[in-house]
């Protein structure tokens, strides 16, 4: 049997303990939702896919943010106890769920988003895949918003108004997209308070992405994007 503690309530909740079986193969996704079918039908959680597609499902597991659907038990529970904790630097709506608006308004603060003047009339743009900027982009471009990056960051947790990694490495992906025609635009987005130089590069967010992205290299690209502009007069 497994000893599983999971947190249940809002931000003023509290660990409660469950004994759920142990099977082969099984991931902490599964263990959340035996309790949730078998022992406790008010438990609140969120999942999707289950293979890894959606990122819906990142949970604290033993501390350490992780998508509960890739993460198999016997990889985090060596002594068969699981301690389950909704993702950090995020409200707790209820229990396992938590309320994604802080981190996707920091996304728009971030310009997080394509800009172009391009209508449907005109020609598709052509970009070359080996070409410098693509490369850049190509490096940040499969991040699929599970927000376990913004919540293994610790200068998220005690500086509120920080856009996080994930914000910063969708911009990095835009500013070195050359159909988009405002890099300006983002640049100033992310020179502003609690944007890229707020980043203590301590590189929470790549040992813990599950993408195996680096937002940290993003966000030092940002910052000597940011650092010429400066130079230039151009922020």
């Amino acid at each position: 049997m497994l000893e599983v503690s999971i947190w249940r309530g809002n931000e003023a909740g509290d660990f409660v303990g469950y004994r759920v079986p142990r099977h082969d193969n099984q991931t902490v996704l599964d263990v959340v939702t035996h309790v949730q079918r078998h022992i406790d039908p008010s438990l609140s959680y969120r999942f999707a896919c289950r293979v890894g597609v959606c990122g819906s499902c990142a949970m604290s597991v033993n501390g350490v943010p992780r998508w509960t659907c890739r993460t198999h038990v016997r990889r985090v529970a060596s002594d068969l106890r699981l301690r389950i904790a909704p993702l950090r630097n995020l409200p707790v709506i209820k229990d396992l769920a938590v309320d994604m608006r802080p981190f996707f308004v920091k996304w728009r603060r971030a310009r997080g988003y394509f800009i172009s003047t391009a209508t449907r009339e005109d020609a598709f743009a052509r970009v070359r895949p080996d070409s410098p900027r693509r490369r850049q982009a190509d490096q940040g471009i499969e991040c699929i918003n599970c927000a376990v990056c913004y919540a293994a960051c610790d200068v998220v947790a005690w500086k509120p108004d920080y856009l996080g990694p994930a914000a910063l490495n969708r911009a990095w992906t835009l500013v070195n997209d050359e159909r988009d025609e405002h890099r300006d635009l983002h640049l100033h987005a992310v020179a502003a308070e609690g944007g890229c130089l707020s980043c203590h590069s301590q590189q929470g967010c790549l040992k813990h992405c599950p993408m195996g992205l680096n937002p940290a290299a993003g966000i030092a690209g940002l910052k000597r994007a940011v650092s010429g502009a400066l130079l230039r007069g151009e922020l």
